[in-house]
């Protein structure tokens, strides 16, 4: 298995932060946040690593070099135009080749733990595709996602607003009392979602959602596996969040 990291955008609610260093590459607790990702995959025995870079791509091609000092191989793939987490993935559709990857945003905190047990859910099934998910968080902010009694993903609904939300309340999806599923952000595929992200339309607000490609691979039939986090997730989203990780 491999691994593809998402760290290609510039972190504009960073603010002054990301004016040298691309959001990845903030530290907390004196280590770049992708350092802390890098070691996760690494404890799960991922070792070659394709990172999506973009805005300052030269400081994280800069600190990681070929992945050696690591204990890691590690390439880069370039994304000019930031158009969407749907096609950001499809940079690294050469070095994936035909193996199955595990897919992560560059600004996502979990415990080293958490990617080891997505590869033993993995081994559970014939998955197309498996999707991590928290609990506690905004889904106006997010996915929120829906299960069956296998906790197979059976619905993606992308930043749903009020209005969607009583909808799915009134018409018995969201039931209280019952857990709300919010899209983690870190993900495992085969290399068949490139049939799917290549197939996207821009959603309304302009990019393209990797989002719809899964409910799409949902709609054809195939089998999306989900894993709930435990432990610490942490989306490093703005300066604030930052603070408290260095706390």
């Amino acid at each position: 298995m491999k691994a593809v990291i998402l760290a290609a955008g510039k972190g504009t609610r960073m603010r002054e932060l990301t004016h040298e260093l691309p959001k990845p590459m903030l530290p907390v607790q004196g280590r770049p946040i992708l350092e802390h990702i890098l070691e996760g995959l690494l404890a799960a025995g991922i070792h070659e690593v394709c990172i999506i870079t973009g805005w300052k791509a030269e400081v994280i091609e800069g600190h990681f070099g070929d992945g050696s000092r690591f204990g890691a191989k590690i390439s880069y793939a370039r994304q000019v135009v930031q158009d969407g987490t749907g096609k950001a993935p499809e940079h690294a559709k050469d070095f994936i080749g035909s193996s199955d990857f595990l897919l992560t945003y560059g600004d996502i905190l979990v415990r080293p733990e958490t990617y080891q047990q997505m590869v033993a859910r993995w081994s559970e099934g014939d998955f197309a595709g498996l999707i991590t998910v928290t609990e506690g968080q905004d889904v106006t902010q997010g996915g929120l996602n829906f299960f069956d009694d296998g906790f197979n993903l059976t619905r993606l609904v992308e930043k749903p607003d009020a209005v969607q939300l009583a909808e799915l309340t009134a018409t018995g999806w969201l039931k209280p009392g019952h857990p709300v599923w919010y899209n983690a952000g870190i993900y495992l595929f085969r290399p068949s979602v490139f049939g799917f992200t290549a197939r996207l339309q821009r959603s309304p607000r302009g990019e393209y959602e990797l989002t719809d490609a899964i409910s799409a691979m949902i709609s054809a039939g195939q089998t999306i596996a989900g894993l709930k986090i435990a432990g610490r997730w942490v989306d490093v989203r703005d300066p604030e969040v930052l603070a408290q990780l260095q706390a």
